[in-house]
């Protein structure tokens, strides 16, 4: 798969507005990305305890990178998620996993509320719904590849929603992953497909 974006913006409508993904650009987004991947609701992402300069340094080598790419999520117009895309035969999943070509992999981070604002109901879904159907948009795409962390089961319910199928857990080194997979129909055929207009 390449890395080339689709375009500068790509949106969707669902029913908590206007979800639109555009490439993360380091110096403009840094300090926004190091609030969210390093705070506590966010352990998942491993970047727990990342200074400002580790996280401006882990999106400069994802910029970089011809095989990875980090994406800004806003919902109408504000910050509010952050999705990366991969090619699993070249990053993340090399050596433990045997991606095809047309495989998307995917990771998928819900910024936390702003402290003292309750979270907006049905936020989660429609971004994996939108994110989803962004992988799924990009030229050459087949399925979209997640290894989400076997114990996180809220993550792994969500992936089901959307369609996902687990295929068992693999171990990273990392942490012990289970790879689960989405193809157009099983997306289309998913709970979650509706979501968008």
């Amino acid at each position: 798969m390449s890395a080339v974006p689709l375009a500068p913006t790509w949106s969707a409508r669902t029913p908590v507005g206007v979800l639109a993904l555009e490439p993360v650009v380091v110096d403009r987004d840094a300090d926004l990305l190091h609030a969210w991947v390093t705070h506590p609701r966010c352990a998942s992402w491993l970047m727990q305890g990342a200074s400002r300069e580790d996280v401006r340094t882990a999106y400069a080598a994802i910029a970089a990178d011809p095989h990875h790419d980090a994406w800004l999520g806003r919902v109408d117009g504000a910050p509010a998620f952050l999705a990366e895309t991969y090619d699993p035969r070249h990053r993340e999943l090399v050596g433990h996993w045997d991606a095809s070509p047309g495989d998307v992999g995917m990771h998928l981070l819900v910024a936390p509320p702003a402290q003292g604002t309750a979270p907006l109901h049905g936020l989660t879904s429609a971004v994996m719904a939108a994110v989803v159907r962004f992988c799924l948009d990009r030229p050459g795409a087949r399925r979209v590849v997640v290894e989400p962390d076997e114990r996180n089961t809220a993550v792994r319910a969500k992936n089901r929603a959307a369609g996902f199928v687990e295929h068992g857990p693999l171990d990273l080194g990392c942490k012990t992953a289970v790879v689960s997979t989405c193809t157009p129909e099983g997306f289309a055929a998913s709970a979650l497909a509706g979501v968008l207009a």
